[in-house]
Parts: structure tokens; sequence; C-alpha cells
């Protein structure tokens, strides 16, 4: 038996949930799919507090965002239907999705779909790199954060984002010796602040290096390190090791598009987005109408811009359907000035360029 259902959300991380919230504010139906136990997606995980401006919750740790944002969902349980625990096995250009709910297989059709699935983890090719004790930036973050279990006594970063910053100060706040932080670029890749932080602790902050192999039998017992040239090359003679019981390795984000592509949208390689993202308009609709996309599984970013594009999603596919927010046009006008604020400046120079390269191919133009 197919379900039909007007609106579906695939993804209840900050943007699925944002979205969410503004189709129901909206009067639309939603059906809102998470493949996790908990809804909130990385927030669930994240104590630091966010950047930004008030709107996105600026002074406030990623986990107490995730409870607003739950909270905002669960105020409307008549238009919003949730699906934890559930995987979205297939999409289809129909607009039928097979569901893992649980241990029932369920068949969907929507009229409408915002993908919000987030990304997933790049990893690192070197010797020895799937020796236990190597772990992603997200599994640390899970394993101390969510289930409160160190992942070991002394540790390396691979990577100075801020991904890699906040989660060495986490892991020094759990009692773990972060012996250094290793960087292949020439230069710090997360704000100053961060550095700043972890350098006053003690922790070296190693540019223009990468982790060239791990040792150990049947787990990390070391890693070897190697200096690079301004080609990139390694330079001979400049190995050291260090000895570790795990290694984090937060080198970026990929955005997942895998249920986009099986769909047929058109996707892009855009390195400075993440990878492949999905060719979208204004409105965040794919090349396939009715199916839109937003938060990392279109572009990387940060999680405030997330939770805005989820906002702009929710409101366009609820017009789409026919459900139009009664302010409708000055919260799409805010939220894309909020957008404009939060790719300003320095930081934002990375995001910008990625999205210039898109809007020769975008929908519509």
């Amino acid at each position: 038996m197919i379900l039909n259902r007007d609106l579906v959300i695939i993804g209840a991380g900050p943007s699925g949930l944002c979205a969410a919230k503004m189709a129901a504010e909206s009067g639309q139906k939603v059906l809102l799919i998470d493949r996790n136990p908990q809804l909130g997606g990385q927030l669930i995980k994240q104590t630091h507090m966010f950047f930004g401006s008030e709107k996105q919750y600026a002074k406030t740790r990623g986990i107490d965002i995730a409870k607003k944002l739950i909270d905002d969902v669960k105020n409307y349980p008549d238009l919003i239907e949730i699906w934890d625990n559930a995987t979205v096995l297939g999409l289809y250009p129909d607009k039928v999705l097979t569901v893992l709910l649980g241990e029932t297989y369920r068949k969907v059709q929507a009229q409408a779909i915002i993908v919000a699935t987030g990304a997933s983890e790049k990893v690192l090719a070197f010797e020895n790199n799937d020796l236990p004790g190597i772990y992603g930036a997200g599994a640390v973050q899970t394993l101390m954060n969510v289930y409160g279990v160190k992942p070991g006594e002394k540790i390396v970063m691979v990577g100075s984002g801020n991904i890699g910053l906040i989660v060495s100060y986490q892991l020094m706040q759990a009692g773990v010796k972060v012996l250094a932080v290793i960087e292949a670029a020439p230069v710090i890749g997360g704000y100053k602040v961060h550095a700043s932080k972890l350098q006053r602790l003690g922790v070296d902050i190693i540019t223009s290096c990468t982790i060239k192999k791990a040792l150990g039998q049947d787990k990390v017992e070391s890693i070897i390190t190697t200096r690079l040239n301004e080609k990139w090359e390694e330079i001979p003679g400049t190995e050291q090791e260090y000895d570790v019981d795990a290694v984090c390795i937060a080198v970026g984000l990929s955005p997942l598009t895998n249920l986009l592509a099986m769909l047929g949208c058109e996707l892009k390689y855009i390195s400075e987005l993440g990878g492949l993202v999905p060719v979208l308009t204004n409105d965040y609709e794919t090349t396939i109408e009715g199916v839109y996309a937003c938060g990392d599984a279109s572009s990387i970013e940060e999680a405030s811009s997330a939770m805005v594009e989820g906002y702009i999603a929710g409101l366009t596919a609820s017009k789409k359907l026919g459900k139009v927010h009664p302010d409708y046009d000055d919260l799409i006008l805010d939220f894309r000035k909020q957008l404009e604020v939060l790719r300003s400046g320095p930081f934002g120079e990375k995001i910008r360029k990625g999205l210039a390269k898109l809007e020769g191919v975008r929908v519509g133009c």
C-alpha cells in the first residue's frame, strides 16, 4: 500500500526542522523523516556557542538550539507527522519514497519533497587509515557529547577548520590530551578565536603538515606526520612520530546528494561548496519540479545558514502546494538578507565564490 502525503521533508537536522516549522506556519501538512532516533542532526552533539546574530541564536549552544527547534516542530502535532528511526532507501522521479521505518517497509507518494539530508565527513587516504581508534570529528563529538565516552587519552587532530579546533577544545575539556593539531594548508582554516584558545592552552597548531601513516596492531598506537612544501609535496626528512591511542580527522564535509542523484536532479561539482551539489532556483527548487534541497545537502556552510535555507525552502515548497504564509513576502525578504549577512566578510568569500559558479547554470537563468 502506498501512503499519500503532501509535503515530505527528508532529514530533521537544523535545515529540515526549520523547513517543517515554516511549512506548518503556512498551514501545510508535513511528513518529517529522520534516520536517527533523536531529532536535531548535528546540533545534538554541539556544545559550543554559535556565532551570527540573535536571529540565528548567537551565543546559544548547539544542543540548546536543537531543543528549541524540536519544540517548535512539536508545537504543530496536527500538521507535522514525525517518523524517526526511519531511513529513506529510495527516491524516484514520480516522487515516490521507499522508507524503512523501524523494521517496516513503507512507500510514500509525495506531492513535494524537501531534501535536507545534511553531509558526510570526508576521509583521508593514508597507510593504515582503517585502524580502530581513527575517527571522524562527528564520531568523536557523538561519543563525547551524546554518550559521554572519551575516544582516547592521547590524540592528534588532523584539520584546523572550525570543527577541528572546536572539537580539540572539547576533547581537552573531557580530559583528553591533544598532542597537536596538524593542517595540510599553509594557514589555519578556522576562526582565530578558536585557534588562539588552543594555543594559550599549549597545543601546537602545525601548518603545511599532514598524516603519512598510522602504526599499530589491533588499534592505532602511533602516527607518522610529514611536512609539505608549497606544492603540497612531502618534504623528506621531516617525519615526526606521535604516540597516540586515537586520531581525529576533521578535513571537511561532502553534501549528501545520493537521493537527489537517484531522483535525477542535475548536480554540479563545486569544490567551494563541498563537492557535488544540486542546481537550484532562488527558491531552492531543483531541476525536478516540486523537489527542493537545503542546508548542507545543497552546500557546506555553517548551521546558521542551513537554518535560514530551511526556512526559505519550507515557505516556497508550501507556496507551490497552495499554502502561502500570511507574511510570505516579508519573511522571504528577511531570510534572504540574513543569508547575505552570513555570507559576507572574508570567511564568506569561499561560499560566495562557489555560489557564483552555480549562477550560470541556475534553473531559470
